[in-house]
């Protein structure tokens, strides 16, 4: 594998391995917060008076990649906390990808956003935009809950957030929920995703708390101050979560993704999962094309200052082998509903799973971990509660 860092001047050269035909995806990270949450390991700032300086610089990094990819057909602005902007500077950076890239006539456009941000007339006005999608960051409807992860919004403020993106007319509504937290127990976490269900959102991702050893709630885990519930629990957790919600008609078709009909996926997060090509724009993005992986620098001021000089704010990069490629490929096959087609796989990574590890594959089957139907190799539910420990093939 190789790797470099360091920004290019000038306009990048074309990805290895880009295919005109292909609608790659398009992240935007907007990396203001009003303030951290406990578990959060994303990069952000609080420093908010940096936004119009923020927004000249990912204007001026869009043109640095005008031409570089094909089209794309999905634009996700993530973070940090997008809904923090003004009612006019999400447009302004819409209406810049639209004036500087192709995209489908039926690209998905998603926001994430803070319950607390999304009173009426801000949501009005992110409706007023090419946004079509919008994620909540609800996380949970227990105030205790939301108070110890540090969500600055309450249980409330969450449902008339949700009550007026409906009202406003988005009819393509996401929710973020978090299990696994310290205290919780089956019948907490399950009243959570009844409140959920009751609003039907047409997509539910539902996250297992993780702590990153640097997060202040990952700092007093290792101190002993708090304990995240054991593996039996957790695994009690996953499997109710996805019983009630599949018997609320949702399809489980990510390990911690669900939506309420096949068109309501996350068409963004699935060029993650299958190595279609993404660009990622703004500090601490990744950018995937062909065998090659970037990411820009985590510092915002860093990242202004070399887009200002007509710099790409390239922090690293690394080209693939074919067996990372594959074993990437595994893995995050093995955390979909629809698993692996074995002939595309055998095809693009050069690797016939059913001969050359047959007797893998057996355990695995004899283990109710997966199965074969077909040209496809798929988890079981009982393997998506442990795909994160499946023996690498």
């Amino acid at each position: 594998m190789k790797a470099s860092a360091g920004g290019g001047k000038g306009r990048p050269e074309s990805p290895a391995g880009q295919n005109d035909t292909m609608a790659s995806g398009l992240y935007i990270h907007i990396p203001f917060c009003l303030s951290k949450c406990g578990y959060c390991d994303f990069y952000s700032v609080t420093e908010l008076e940096k936004i119009p300086s923020f927004i000249g610089s990912l204007i001026r990094e869009m043109e640095l990649y005008r031409g570089v990819f094909g089209r794309f057909d999905t634009i996700y602005l993530g973070g940090g906390t997008p809904s923090l902007l003004g009612a006019g500077q999400s447009e302004e950076i819409l209406d810049a990808l639209y004036r500087t890239f192709l995209f489908a006539e039926d690209t998905e456009v998603t926001i994430e956003a803070n319950p607390g941000d999304l009173s009426f007339e801000a949501a009005s006005s992110l409706r007023a935009t090419q946004i079509n999608r919008i994620n909540i960051g609800v996380q949970s409807f227990d105030d205790n809950t939301l108070a110890f992860l540090g969500r600055r919004h309450r249980a409330s403020e969450a449902v008339s957030a949700i009550e007026n993106v409906r009202a406003v007319g988005f009819k393509n509504v996401g929710m973020d929920l978090i299990y696994g937290v310290p205290g919780q127990d089956l019948g907490s976490w399950l009243k959570t995703l009844h409140t959920a269900i009751r609003f039907t959102p047409e997509h539910l991702s539902c996250y297992q708390l993780t702590l990153e050893p640097s997060t202040p709630l990952g700092l007093r885990q290792q101190k002993g101050e708090i304990a995240l519930p054991g593996d039996d629990l957790l695994y009690k957790l996953f499997m109710e979560t996805s019983r009630t919600l599949e018997k609320a008609g949702y399809v489980h078709y990510e390990v911690s993704n669900f939506a309420r009909r096949e068109r309501f996926m996350s068409r963004h997060n699935q060029k993650y999962w299958d190595h279609t090509p993404y660009l990622g724009l703004g500090p601490a993005a990744h950018s995937l094309s062909g065998a090659r992986r970037w990411w820009n620098h985590r510092d915002l001021d860093r990242y202004i200052e070399e887009t200002g000089r007509d710099v790409a704010p390239v922090g690293g990069s690394e080209i693939l082998t074919g067996e990372q490629l594959r074993l990437e490929a595994l893995y995050l096959g093995l955390r979909t509903k629809k698993g692996i087609h074995l002939g595309k796989f055998a095809s693009r990574y050069g690797c016939d799973l059913l001969s050359e590890k047959a007797d893998q594959l057996s355990a695995l089957e004899r283990e109710g971990l997966v199965f074969i139907a077909g040209n496809h190799l798929r988890p079981t539910l009982a393997g998506l509660a442990v795909s994160d420990s499946l023996p690498l093939l």
